[in-house]
């Protein structure tokens, strides 16, 4: 039994591993893709909010995914996808045809994403902290793989598309663990609170408020970070590296700070501390690139990263239910991805504006005192008065 735990403990970080590879492996080849394919900034922008967007569409329903197919035949037929995205931009034969492969790992990142918020509650109701952390960092873990190896493989083979479609090859092991490891629960159709239910309730529109503000500085950071000091003449191998340390940085964040925060239900003073990370980062990367820019990007990925951990877990606070619990969480990162998604694009419209990313990282600079204002509303004395669940 303890093995059998330890395995489902290894599936929920492989499955995590593979959710961001596919967008943080884009922006240190981007000039490499541009010059092959002749997409415009605003084409390679379509990248990341083509997934964003269909991370936030597929999270309304992917409560009714499950109840149709179950949970078990969700996931594997959302890493399926996953796999079949990355393994088709090895063939890829333009711009739009490499878009078209975003949108189908996007669809499959968005099912796991809306699944296993609600997986995890159900297994590890005594640790959720800790494994919400562990899945949240094997997230942001992915993201350094994919900005370290894409350049690399790209530059080593010659060719962006090798770079890209290696990652077919992790997916496909993620395939295999939860095949053998995901826990065999009968299908059955559980009851959910319908989503115009929790839709009219203002502590959801609240949650996906926060969520989708501090996602849109993540999906903007895996865009555009290495691209800005590409135009500053660094490489695509040293702009990778940067990359990889900004989302190592996320990854250790998100894991250590839901485990530090473990044994405090108010966890706005932890939430409070990645927002100054987060100033922190854009500040310095806004007004002081050149000077520093590792502690930027260390900064900025502490707060991105512990954010988006502390939010997952918090969403998951509001109800016991674990069903309820997932729905409520998939609505925040549905609403919440829809926000991010338009993020990477407005960076582009900024910069063609301005010639600068300067105006989109203090853009986002903004959103994050946007965000810890709403943030002094998450007091969890009063979790059970803001969400309401009808029994009939």
């Amino acid at each position: 039994m303890q093995n059998n735990r330890m395995f489902l403990v290894a599936t929920v970080a492989l499955v995590g591993l593979n959710l961001r590879p596919f967008m943080t492996s884009i922006g240190p080849v981007a000039n490499q893709i541009r010059t092959t394919t002749g997409l415009s900034l605003q084409g390679i922008a379509l990248l990341t909010l083509v997934p964003m967007l269909l991370m936030g569409l597929i999270a309304f329903v992917g409560p009714a995914i499950l109840n149709a197919i179950g949970e078990r035949r969700a996931i594997l037929g959302a890493l399926g996808m996953i796999f079949l995205g990355c393994g088709l931009r090895f063939i890829v034969p333009n711009g739009w045809t490499l878009i078209f492969t975003a949108a189908i790992i996007g669809f499959g990142v968005a099912v796991v994403q809306a699944t296993f918020p609600s997986l995890i509650k159900r297994e590890f109701r005594d640790h959720l902290s800790p494994m919400m952390g562990l899945y949240s960092a094997m997230l942001m873990g992915g993201g350094a793989l994919g900005a370290v190896i894409a350049p690399v493989v790209s530059n080593n083979s010659g060719s962006w598309k090798i770079g890209l479609s290696i990652f077919a090859v992790p997916a496909l092991f993620a395939i295999v663990f939860a095949s053998c490891f995901l826990t065999r629960i009968p299908h059955q159709s559980r009851k959910i609170p319908a989503v115009m239910m929790l839709l009219k309730q203002p502590r959801t529109w609240l949650l996906i408020f926060c969520f989708g503000l501090i996602n849109g500085g993540y999906s903007s950071i895996v865009a555009w970070l290495a691209p800005a000091f590409q135009a500053q003449d660094w490489t695509a191998t040293a702009s990778g590296n940067l990359m990889a340390v900004l989302t190592l940085s996320q990854a250790g964040a998100a894991l250590l700070l839901p485990y530090l925060s473990r044994k405090n239900k108010d966890r706005r003073v932890w939430v409070g501390l990645t927002l100054i990370l987060q100033l922190i980062g854009f500040a310095g990367l806004a007004f002081m690139p050149d000077t520093l820019p590792y502690l930027w990007a260390i900064t900025v990925g502490m707060g991105l990263g512990g954010c988006f951990a502390l939010l997952m877990i918090v969403v998951l606070d509001h109800l016991s239910d674990p069903a309820h619990a997932g729905q409520l969480s998939a609505l925040m990162q549905g609403g919440g991805f829809l926000l991010a998604a338009m993020a990477p694009w407005l960076v582009a419209v900024l910069h063609d504006l301005t010639g600068t990313y300067a105006a989109g990282w203090i853009w986002h600079l903004s959103m994050v005192l946007v965000v810890a204002i709403l943030m002094t509303r998450l007091d969890p004395i009063h979790y059970a008065n803001v969400i309401r669940i009808s029994k009939h």
